[in-house]
């Protein structure tokens, strides 16, 4: 075994999952909406920010793939990086004076978020699986995912309590004796953000590609289409990978979007609003739990079956949680979010292993996707779910009773859809995760 690419691959894996930890810990995270209203702007933009966020993002995400797969890993991660100090640069030293440019330039700030979210989707993970495969270490792949859902977790808990403190002015002017004012805290998130994001670039540069297969230097339209056609062709072609991106997206939409409306949830089953942070920090350090025992899942059970227990999970966790149960109710909270990350890990971890390097990143970008578009249709059935309660059933919209009689639909649609992917994997791909086993040496 080459001793340099090993050295290569330890590298990315450090460099991946500090990567991980710099783009997706953001300290403004706890004060998402609030700062957005904090800086002058009202509601109704805030939800047209993020529309044009999420639409930046499903319209840049496969031919972000394409670009890597053509250029490069490392120079679309720099790319990416970059972006993301652009991004918090513009945020952080916007001006407030003027309502109309400070709209524009929140704008500009979403559409270089969403550019640089879906060009970080794939790349990362391609180039850290890349070096392990060439220097005979892909095996060890299941142990990094592992690791990086561990550190994730914990950068993520740091930043939700940092991002909270420095944005109280009251606290802080408490701990240090000085009168410190609104003004003064609001912009404290998104300057250690921007810190971080400059922390994130410089480490970004120090990727290797462990191969020289992007051979291309000068990138065409052309070859971006023929690169997400191709890749297209592929995913329609290969029933597991399409099994995965189907199963996956369909588990991940669902689950996601109830795990959304967890501080709803949480206020309704009797926890103070005090609590709320203190309970999504505990939930992101269970993944030091999670983690090893998804790694173990992926490692000794059939897809079939990781899926399997992904979707009993989610059903035990949306039949428990529609009788909101008070405080106890947090413990099928609980199991909705192992199963949100078993369904994330398992994903990673078979496309990864099944896709060929020279599209890796435009599957993985597919798979984005798909993720993407399942969230928003789940989404838009539940926005239609909840103004027929309101039309049929008269139930005051945003109320209590509303988001109570909405939640009981969860159980019966995840399980008919659950169902629904089961049956159709069987029929069109009868024995798709068997060939896999036999491909991988997996056992179940």
């Amino acid at each position: 075994m080459d001793k340099d690419l090993q050295g290569v691959a330890k590298n990315n894996v450090r460099r991946f999952i500090a990567f991980r930890l710099l783009f997706n810990a953001r300290f403004y995270y706890p004060v998402f909406a609030v700062i957005f209203l904090d800086f002058g702007l009202t509601l109704d933009q805030f939800a047209t920010l993020n529309a044009i966020w999420a639409a930046t993002i499903i319209l840049a995400e496969i031919p972000s793939g394409a670009v890597s797969d053509l250029i490069g890993r490392r120079k679309l991660l720099v790319i990416t990086s970059t972006l993301m100090v652009a991004e918090m640069a513009v945020w952080a030293f916007a001006p407030r004076g003027n309502p109309s440019l400070l709209f524009w330039l929140m704008a500009l700030n979403r559409i270089l978020s969403g550019l640089g979210e879906a060009a970080a989707s794939g790349s990362d993970e391609a180039l850290a699986y890349e070096s392990l495969e060439a220097a005979g270490l892909k095996d060890q792949w299941s142990h990094v995912l592992e690791k990086v859902t561990k550190w994730q977790s914990v950068a993520f808990m740091m930043a939700m309590i940092t991002g909270g403190l420095v944005y109280d002015p009251t606290l802080l002017s408490r701990l240090t004796g000085l009168e410190i004012s609104k003004e003064t805290t609001l912009r404290f998130p998104l300057y250690l953000t921007l810190a971080s994001s400059i922390i994130c670039w410089i480490n970004s540069l120090g990727f290797h590609e462990s191969r020289t297969a992007h051979a291309h230097t000068e990138l065409s339209v052309g070859d971006a289409f023929r690169q997400t056609f191709q890749a297209g062709k592929w995913i329609l072609t290969t029933p597991f990978a399409l099994a995965v991106i189907l199963a996956g997206a369909f588990l991940d939409s669902v689950i996601r979007m109830f795990i959304t409306l967890n501080s709803e949830y949480y206020r309704l089953i009797h926890y103070p609003e005090f609590a709320l942070g203190l309970i999504g920090s505990g939930i992101a350090v269970l993944n030091f739990v999670v983690a090893p025992m998804a790694r173990k899942l992926v490692d000794r059970q059939s897809p079939a079956c990781v899926f399997g227990i992904a979707a009993l999970l989610g059903m035990a966790g949306f039949f428990g949680a529609s009788f909101f149960l008070p405080y106890t109710g947090l413990l099928f909270m609980v199991l909705l979010f192992i199963a949100f990350s078993v369904t994330t890990f398992a994903i990673s971890f078979y496309l990864n292993h099944v896709t060929d390097s020279a599209i890796r990143a435009t599957v993985l970008s597919f798979k984005g996707m798909a993720l993407n578009l399942g969230y928003g249709v789940i989404g838009i059935v539940y926005a239609q779910l909840l103004r027929f309660l309101e039309q049929a059933k008269h139930i005051e919209a945003g109320s209590d009773e509303m988001f109570i009689a909405g939640t009981q639909y969860f159980t019966p649609y995840f399980l008919i859809g659950s169902v629904a992917v089961i049956l159709f994997v069987r029929m069109v791909y009868p024995g798709v995760t068997r060939r896999f086993n036999d491909q991988t040496g997996s056992s179940g």
